[in-house]
């Protein structure tokens, strides 16, 4: 009979060594190596998925069939997927604690059972009782299936007796193989639970979705190789202080990962906003110095910002910089252009720069914006009410055309801007009911703004 064996595995990478040591060699973090003990006899290749032996084919001779898909009903999450849940899929989806993770998928399966989808929601950390009175708070009209369970070879006893169509996990850091010795939550049992739900997702052509946690550094807990083997993997942002939330696709083998849902959280649960641009951006009229309206792409999504930027004179040797929601990088680079190019000196003065509501821009599109609000703030001047401004900006201070130019421009046209400060291109034509001006350099749009 053979011995039972140990190792060490680190907790963040999935790294394992014979002995323990306080660094691991991989992600060089400290104290993350913990003892985990198996049986070689017991470990069988059950787990993973292995797929049919076929011979070699020329991929003229490969038969393509469109998967017909799972559509949910929510907009906001059937655009992250790609246009719904595909049959045979593993989804994953994580986020903060109280972030609305379960909330969203609760609501998503009620979508589905009325839409004639068959669907299970196995929870290991929830009693049935707690899930009967969230989906009495969400108001849940469908008879859904709840199974109180954490382990792997129950769900799938269930599963295989029910024959649903979707099957949620939710967490599978709480799931556990009896056949292991470690701990639920642990890199063995994650990676090993998982690879059961793929191969019973891939061999039977259940849609499966796991719930995840988050680290404290904002990254899915377990290790790294659970997000290589699901098919989609989708992150909830904002702030559980906060009433609006951000789904973003990380990955998806089945859709673009450029896409991003908004939902607003009420009183009966998750609620999708239609029209992000009205959250992000405030009364024209209301706009002060230092604020510029310009258009962040997510996908073929356009979203309008507000840029806001605070210039005032410092007291200390080292005068402060900071930003929240836009690239440090980027600002320091746009400061330096001002300095330089400009002529104006700011070195001596406390710079703040802000993506207002929340947003998070890392596309160079908001260059231009960002300029147009330090020279607002440090100048205490404010351009014309209702201007939209959009362009990257070069070292040299050149004004660069930006992608998706004329989607940004109508989002910005029905949002109500009139007046417009673009990068010079052939191509666009700008409607007669708006006023366009187009730059090629940072100097001429300041004096078109007014701010020179």
């Amino acid at each position: 009979m053979a011995k039972n064996k140990t190792v060490y595995s680190c907790q963040q990478c999935g790294y394992q060594s014979p002995k323990w040591v306080g660094k691991c060699p991989d992600c060089n973090q400290w104290n993350t190596l913990a003892e985990e003990t198996f049986s070689p006899s017991e470990k069988t290749r059950e787990g993973f998925f292995v797929l049919q032996s076929e011979e070699a084919s020329p991929l003229s001779q490969i038969s393509l069939e469109k998967k017909k898909r799972y559509e949910v009903g929510v907009a906001e999450l059937d655009r992250v997927l790609g246009g719904g849940i595909v049959p045979g899929s593993l989804v994953l989806i994580g986020g903060d604690p109280g972030i609305g993770k379960s909330t969203l998928v609760i609501q998503a399966l009620d979508q589905l059972v009325k839409r004639g989808v068959k669907v299970l929601y196995a929870t290991g950390e929830e009693s049935k009782e707690q899930i009967k009175m969230r989906c009495e708070r969400l108001k849940i009209s469908s008879d859904l299936l709840i199974l109180a369970e954490n382990s792997v070879e129950r769900i799938i006893t269930q599963v295989q007796k029910l024959k649903p169509d979707v099957l949620v996990v939710d967490s599978i850091q709480t799931v556990y193989l009896s056949s292991l010795e470690s701990a639920p939550g642990s890199v063995s049992q994650v990676r090993e639970s998982a690879g059961k739900f793929m191969y019973l997702s891939k061999t039977t052509g259940l849609a499966t979705m796991l719930i995840g946690h988050v680290t404290k550094e904002g990254n899915l807990a377990g290790p790294r190789v659970l997000e290589h083997m699901v098919d989609c993997v989708l992150y909830f942002e904002g702030d559980a202080r906060q009433h609006y939330r951000i789904l973003r696709t990380m990955k998806n083998r089945y859709g673009s990962t450029n896409e991003i849902g908004v939902f607003e959280m009420k009183e009966a649960g998750l609620g999708e906003v239609a029209n992000p641009s009205a959250l992000f951006v405030p009364d024209k009229e209301s706009a002060g110095p230092g604020c510029a309206i310009t258009a962040s792409l997510e996908g073929v999504r356009p979203f309008l910002v507000e840029i806001q930027a605070l210039v005032s004179s410092s007291t200390l040797a080292n005068p402060r910089r900071t930003t929240l929601g836009v690239d440090n990088g980027r600002v320091s680079m746009m400061v330096a252009i001002l300095e330089k190019i400009v002529g104006l000196n700011l070195y001596a003065q406390d710079i703040y720069v802000n993506a207002a509501g929340g947003f998070k821009i890392v596309e160079p599109a908001a260059d231009l914006a960002i300029i147009a609000a330090l020279v607002s703030s440090f100048r205490n001047k404010n351009f014309h009410v209702g201007t939209f401004v959009v362009g990257e900006v070069g070292l040299s201070g050149e004004v660069r055309a930006v992608q998706g130019l004329d989607i940004r421009i109508k989002e910005a046209i029905k949002m109500g801007f009139k007046h417009f400060v673009l990068p010079k291109t052939k191509d666009l034509i700008l409607p007669s009911s708006v006023e366009g001006v187009k730059v090629s350099h940072v100097s001429q749009a300041l004096e078109m703004l007014g701010l020179s």
